[in-house]
């Protein structure tokens, strides 16, 4: 919008030129009543608006594209169900810590309280998932908000803000004042870390046998990696990646035990398990990785490094708590054990290579004639470019694409953890091919999450957004069935997608204006993956026909002990004393 300080403008022109302020050249939404005021002059300004077909859909792709570019990612939204759409994008932001501002249009200030039309209190709704709201009824109020937004979406422990204005604050006029400074009483997030926890840290490592560094994703929203990987190399000893950290530091660094979790690898989860010492790294030691608590790695001391000091002792006990960012924790950890002896892990060492030697994640052989789902994604890891992007959906095959992708490079990994959410990966693709235009970006999706958002690819085939899905169709909702193969009799209640038949995926995506392709033995595996790669000017969409009886393995039982892990349905790894 040019120079506007000192201006008079109306509140729609104040929020996009405060918006262009903040560096914003993106922006997913759909317009609607409330929020329309904002879409006029959004009409003439440089930032690109991408209507999407669905508000969850905005919010999945402002993450996708947070994640992926580094940046503050944006979303928009008219009043009520507009607003309500978005309540699952921002629960998945905050439990993942994504960094987004999501901006919703609001009845008159005058009608608030009153059930107006498409009136609902998605501050009060969204509170518990954001890390601030606001709720601005005057214009004037609209840049210091904007700044405060982003400012707090995107410092500390990063995260989703909400941003309501009602519509008269989007039509009432004021003189646009870009605040100088910022006054957020009581939002001072420790950065730098306490220097006599972190050689009280220092010590217990190198006075330690059995030491693990246990990365969390943390490490990755802090951009962490050059530093811990210096820790790594400096101190010699093993470390495990979470499903949010996935490469952090590369799958073949020979010190990678993998993730550990519910379906963990058998050497990060017995790394973690049979430690002395666990130097946690930006993690909240979340129940999918830590099991039954009273189990978890009890001979284990604990340090844990996070710029969340809610997350500190919150459900594992600490031995030295270090509040601040991960990165600079990190650059003074390196200080301090360069000062200090390593510790002696060789042992330690050798008996974790054995473990994970042992138990490499597999699969079983498909029946003749089909696909395992495992071999699929394995596939095209091995077949697309080294910078590939993968996002990933949320059940069996999240957890393969997990294991069997080729985890080397941060920032190229992308999934739904804390929250789980099914139907995240065709938005979250969008959003980060938009942040990337030259990156190949492919989704690894299932059967039925992909049916949940796959409308977005209208809105990828519109916009030129080529990304790549690929849809393991296993005719199953897997993980669901899994649970209940194992724990409910094989009793399928409503788990069966009846998709043998319908939709016809590759239907479908033609009808979106995709390229619709599949595949159902390995020769037309290889051949589908090749031309999807060559396919740049449209989405493309490749179903994968699979077996639906592929589980994943290994696996811990909900609610037991991570000692409980099964390599397969009635096979456990030997953990005696030889091996840990």
């Amino acid at each position: 919008m040019g120079q506007v300080d000192g201006q008079i403008l109306t509140g729609a022109q104040i929020l996009v030129a405060s918006l262009e302020r903040m560096g914003v050249d993106v922006v997913f939404g759909i317009p609607g009543g409330a929020i329309l005021p904002a879409y006029d002059p959004l009409y003439d300004s440089k930032i690109r608006h991408i209507l999407v077909r669905h508000e969850q859909g905005a919010g999945h792709a402002a993450e996708g594209y947070a994640l992926s570019s580094g940046k503050v990612g944006v979303c928009i939204a008219t009043s009520g169900p507009g607003a309500t759409n978005l309540v699952t994008p921002l629960a998945n932001a905050y439990m993942d810590s994504t960094p987004i501002v999501a901006i919703t249009g609001q009845v008159n200030s005058h009608a608030i309280g009153s059930d107006a039309f498409q009136e609902a209190d998605i501050r009060g709704i969204t509170m518990p998932i954001t890390k601030h709201s606001y709720l601005i009824t005057r214009a004037e109020g609209i840049p210091l908000a904007i700044k405060e937004a982003f400012h707090i979406a995107s410092s500390g422990r990063p995260g989703p803000v909400l941003v309501d204005i009602s519509k008269d604050a989007l039509t009432n006029t004021a003189t646009f004042v870009w605040p100088a400074e910022m006054d957020l009483p009581g939002y001072r997030p420790t950065v730098k870390p306490h220097t006599r926890q972190v050689r009280a840290a220092a010590r217990m490592i190198s006075e330690a046998k059995r030491p693990v560094i246990y990365v969390g994703g943390g490490v990755v929203r802090a951009n962490a990696f050059q530093d811990l990987a210096e820790f790594v190399d400096r101190l010699n000893i093993p470390f495990v990646t979470t499903l949010m950290a996935r490469g952090a530091l590369p799958d073949s660094h020979p010190l990678n035990m993998g993730m550990p979790g519910m379906h963990g690898t058998v050497a990060a989860v017995g790394a973690l398990q049979k430690a002395d010492l666990l130097i946690a790294l930006g993690t909240r030691f979340d129940d999918r990785v830590t099991g039954r608590l009273d189990s978890f790695a009890t001979g284990a001391k604990v340090i844990h490094a996070d710029v969340d000091p809610a997350e500190i002792g919150k459900n594992v006990a600490v031995d030295v708590p270090i509040v601040g960012d991960v990165r600079q924790t990190l650059i003074e950890l390196n200080r301090a054990v360069a000062e200090m002896p390593a510790p002696d892990a060789e042992a330690w060492r050798h008996q974790l290579g054995v473990m994970k030697e042992r138990y490499q994640p597999r699969w079983d052989e498909a029946p003749d004639g089909e696909l395992s789902p495992q071999e699929v994604i394995q596939r095209i890891g091995q077949l697309s470019p080294p910078d590939t992007i993968f996002v990933a959906g949320v059940g069996q095959h999240q957890m393969w694409a997990a294991h069997f992708l080729p985890h080397e490079k941060p920032n190229t990994w992308l999934n739904s953890g804390g929250a789980g959410t099914m139907g995240y990966c065709v938005p979250a693709a969008m959003g980060a091919k938009t942040a990337n235009p030259d990156t190949t970006v492919w989704g690894i999706d299932g059967d039925g999450c992909f049916q949940m958002t796959n409308q977005e690819l209208v809105t990828c085939a519109i916009n030129k957004i080529p990304i790549k899905i690929a849809v393991i169709n296993n005719h199953v909702l897997g993980m669901v069935r899994q649970w209940q193969s194992l724990f409910y009799d094989e009793r399928y209640s409503n788990t069966d997608l009846n998709t043998d038949t319908w939709p016809n995926f590759p239907m479908l995506a033609e009808a979106m204006g995709a390229v619709g392709l599949r595949a159902t033995n390995e020769e037309e595996m290889d051949a589908a993956i090749l031309k999807a790669l060559e396919i740049n000017d449209r989405p493309v969409v490749v179903e994968f026909v699979v077996h639906k009886d592929a589980m994943v393995w290994p696996m811990v039982p909900a609610g037991t002990s991570n000692d409980e892990i099964r390599v397969a349905r009635d096979m456990a790894p030997d953990w005696d004393e030889e091996i840990l």
